[in-house]
């Protein structure tokens, strides 16, 4: 080989040193165990969606419902919260959070109320319906996230 000599010491890519080599733009090579943890990362959050996905359906709501009462109830600070942050919460339009929280008021799982400093302001709260359906498949997901937790702590180890 031109330039100097390559030696081929058979030693596995796991057994290779802590350093990677970096490349002349400063960025580390990644090798095969770095594309290996992250595929089997995006293959364990895409099971865990599933899973959820699933769960949502069997209790009679849409996943994009489910979710909509883990930004409510989960929200910092209170236990409503306005359209806007909702959209912001969910990655989507405002307006597409509107027929969102429509369909879900007619299940009778949020309601909304007016601000009562600002009229104009619109705040979501999870209904006791609702909350007992949250109470339900959180318990769900709590359980498949133990699961869950062997297969993703040995992809960080």
């Amino acid at each position: 080989m031109k330039g100097g000599s390559s030696v081929n010491t058979g030693a596995h890519p796991a057994s290779t040193p802590a350093t990677k080599p970096v490349t002349s733009a400063g960025e580390e090579t990644l090798g095969d165990a770095d594309i290996q943890a992250i595929a089997t990362f995006r293959y364990a959050v895409r099971r865990f969606l599933r899973f959820s996905e699933q769960a949502a359906r069997r209790e009679h709501i849409t996943p994009q419902q489910h979710q909509l009462l883990l930004a409510i109830k989960g929200f910092p600070t209170r236990d409503c919260a306005t359209v806007s942050e909702l959209a912001h919460r969910l990655q989507m339009r405002q307006h597409s959070v509107v027929g969102l929280i429509d369909r879900t008021v007619k299940l009778g799982m949020v309601r909304r109320e007016r601000g009562k400093e600002d009229r104009r302001e619109v705040f979501i709260y999870v209904t006791p319906a609702g909350e007992e359906l949250l109470a339900r498949l959180t318990h769900l997901h709590r359980q498949e996230l133990v699961a869950m937790r062997t297969a993703l702590s040995d992809i960080t180890a």
